[in-house]
């Protein structure tokens, strides 16, 4: 029955950490028994256990439970089967939702190396908008999931593809993860393709694009500031936050703090 199967991936996570805490006597139950378990039903013919599953995974994956062999073996082969071009449909959305959503938590080498490529791929998949609009929606995380160099040299162009989509809920997902992406970027990138590539969606035809275009305005701006000298920082929830400089907080302690916190797009997207 699918609500068995679909009960127990809810007990999967309480599971795994009371068998971590218990490890000197269990040391390989969860590697054994759960993880496959958890993996296989990532293609369970049941929506509702599939969708069980992928949150016991990310759940799994946020409490550092998964060992990276088991990540790279077992888990990435599954989503690159699942988002594969010939894959079905309803199965290909919710890999690329899981591929995006897990992107943070995994280590940088196997996001560039294992899941790059795939989502790269994703992002001009012309059969499914769904696939791209949840590119679009994630982009700023998988770039700052990978770093500055394969944000210019593989996503950009990508984002590039995203900004022009002829449907405009895809130009409205990239207008509002557009700070998310310009701080993953060199200055000269931001001032040259960036720059030019925000003017033209606050130009687009579609007012809703263009009003999320203006409402990123604020934050893109603030990815030209030296970080430095203006207090602004990414946090990591994903939310730009700017404070006072050090030295006026120092001179005056009982003095209320003026730090305003900008949530960025791709928190909200989230």
């Amino acid at each position: 029955e699918p609500t068995v199967r679909t009960e127990l991936m809810e007990q999967i996570p309480p599971i795994a950490i009371f068998l971590q805490e218990s490890r000197p006597k269990f040391p390989t139950a969860f590697f054994e028994y759960l993880m496959p378990i958890v993996v296989r039903y990532l293609t369970d013919v049941n929506n509702q256990v599939r969708k069980a599953g992928q949150e016991a995974l990310l759940i799994l994956l946020e409490q550092d439970l998964v060992a990276q062999s088991d990540i790279e073996n077992k888990v990435c082969p599954i989503l690159l089967d699942l988002s594969a071009p010939d894959s079905d449909d309803e199965y290909k959305v919710e890999a690329v939702n899981i591929i995006c959503k897990m992107a943070s938590m995994l280590s940088r080498t196997t996001v560039e190396h294992m899941l790059l490529p795939r989502f790269c791929e994703l992002c001009s998949d012309g059969k499914l908008f769904q696939v791209r609009k949840i590119c679009a929606a994630n982009f700023g995380d998988i770039c700052n999931a990978v770093g500055q160099e394969a944000t210019e040299r593989l996503l950009i162009p990508k984002f590039f593809e995203l900004c022009s989509d002829s449907v405009w809920g895809m130009r409205k997902a990239c207008a509002e993860c557009f700070m998310a992406v310009s701080y993953t970027t060199s200055p000269e990138v931001r001032r040259s393709k960036l720059s030019p590539l925000f003017i033209s969606l606050i130009s687009d035809t579609c007012r809703w694009v263009r009003q999320a275009a203006f409402q990123s305005l604020g934050p893109f701006i603030s990815t030209f500031a030296n970080p430095s000298s203006a207090g602004l920082y990414i946090r990591e929830d994903g939310t730009l936050s700017i404070r006072p400089p050090a030295q006026d907080v120092n001179s005056n302690p009982c003095q209320p703090s003026n730090s305003i916190t900008v949530m960025s797009s791709s928190a909200n997207a989230a």
